[in-house]
């Protein structure tokens, strides 16, 4: 017994079709189902650009003084820590200046020294030219007292007159210069006097002059654009290499403006960078949107009033920060591409025009705060050493990874 239409094989495979484009027709519409739902509870929230780029901080390394290059301690590619010195300038020139500026000082020190230990020979002198004025005075009024007497010439009188005045001129002399003493030595230490603040600073300068021969990564990171040799002669704010902190990087994604409605400060993003495919993930939060856009800050702005205008849609810069450990897990580069994707599902009615105030310095560098506490030390030493209070003045290293020999041991100044 056959089933019917069992004979028509046209039939069967018209029956077989027709059950295949069903399944196809509920999978399409289960996808489409699926793919809406999607979109509805997530999608719809989400704002991607492939318009982004890792961005981070170029430190530019310049000397501070001028010199002559005797040697460079780091190359391009190159791990450097902070403080560690990447060029030495010649330092003999410094060096020089600073055994001028410390001699100066301590002759600066003993010249005020004997200027309040004079203090007390000066009013010494000033009561023995009072103890010779009343000498004088007692003389004049005795011969006064007999010249009628005859007993006493007039010539006599005359010189005790002119005895008297010339005591008188050398007491007011002898009180000037105390007062002038007094004026210069007055409400100060030997170590606050003004002659020896001047000295000491003229120290300091020279002192900070030496040390800056030594060019130390304000930052750590690696070494970029090495553009300078050895024996070369630089300027002062020359650029000699770059260091880039690569731990520091950030993500400038450049969104359409129609993409900004809901974006602002806070929200997460999901990242991908070109250099490690979809199988690494990193994680992020907007920082904030730049004031303008790109065009806006060019160096030849458009100008859309001059007749010729085409509508072009504009794109923001969106600063991004990265989690810091995924970062370490995956270091980045300056410049990599990057697909960003931001979900502005909390958007809280906040404008997207609206940042963040600073709460901390973006960046700081602490390498330049021990020079100038190295050089009061060793300025209050020399001070110490020749104002009488003993005192060993021991060589001072301008900088950390400086040589010993960078900084002479000064020398006492003879009395």
């Amino acid at each position: 017994m056959t089933t019917p239409n069992s004979d028509n094989p046209a039939a069967v495979h018209n029956s077989k079709r027709k059950r295949s484009l069903l399944a196809i027709a509920a999978i399409t519409a289960l996808g489409g189902l699926a793919w809406g739902g999607w979109w509805a509870t997530h999608g719809r929230f989400l704002e991607h650009t492939d318009d982004a780029y890792v961005a981070g901080n170029v430190v530019q390394i310049t000397p501070q003084v001028a010199g002559t290059v005797v040697a460079i301690e780091a190359d391009d590619t190159q791990l450097v820590k902070v403080g560690q010195p990447l060029v030495r300038l010649d330092p003999s020139d410094a060096r020089v200046a600073l055994e001028q500026a410390e001699a100066q000082l301590g002759q600066t020190v003993r010249e005020v020294r004997a200027l309040y230990a004079g203090g007390g020979a000066l009013e010494a002198a000033a009561r023995q030219k009072e103890t010779d004025l009343a000498k004088a005075r007692d003389d004049l009024q005795r011969r006064q007292q007999i010249a009628g007497t005859g007993a006493v010439a007039g010539e006599e009188i005359e010189h005790a007159r002119a005895a008297l005045r010339a005591a008188e001129a050398a007491l007011q002399t002898a009180r000037e210069q105390l007062a002038i003493n007094r004026v210069q030595t007055q409400g100060a230490r030997i170590d606050t006097h003004p002659s020896v603040l001047r000295a000491a600073t003229r120290v300091e300068e020279s002192f900070l002059a030496l040390a800056r021969t030594a060019v130390s990564a304000p930052v750590g990171g690696l070494v970029a654009r090495r553009a300078v040799q050895v024996g070369q002669r630089v300027a002062a704010g020359a650029p000699l290499m770059a260091v880039v902190p690569l731990e520091q990087v950030w993500v400038d994604a450049n969104f359409k403006e129609s993409q900004l409605r809901d974006m602002h400060a806070g929200q997460t993003v999901t990242l991908s960078a070109d250099l490690y495919g979809n199988r690494v993930e990193y994680h992020g939060k907007v920082a904030g949107l730049a004031a303008g856009t790109g065009s806006a800050f060019a160096l030849l702005p458009a100008q859309n009033a001059s007749g010729n205008w085409i509508k072009v849609v504009q794109r923001v810069p969106v600063r991004i920060t990265l989690d810091p450990q995924e970062l370490a897990e995956h270091p980045l580069r300056i410049g990599l591409s990057m697909q960003v994707e931001v979900d502005v599902r909390d958007s809280d009615g906040k404008a997207a025009a609206l940042g963040t105030a600073p709460t901390a310095p973006m960046a700081s560098t602490t390498i330049f705060d021990d020079l100038g506490k190295a050089a009061q030390a060793r300025i209050k030493a020399i001070i110490s050493a020749n104002s009488g209070e003993g005192g060993a003045i021991l060589p001072l290293r301008p900088e950390p990874g400086a040589p010993a020999a960078a900084l002479p041991a000064p020398r006492r100044t003879r009395a």
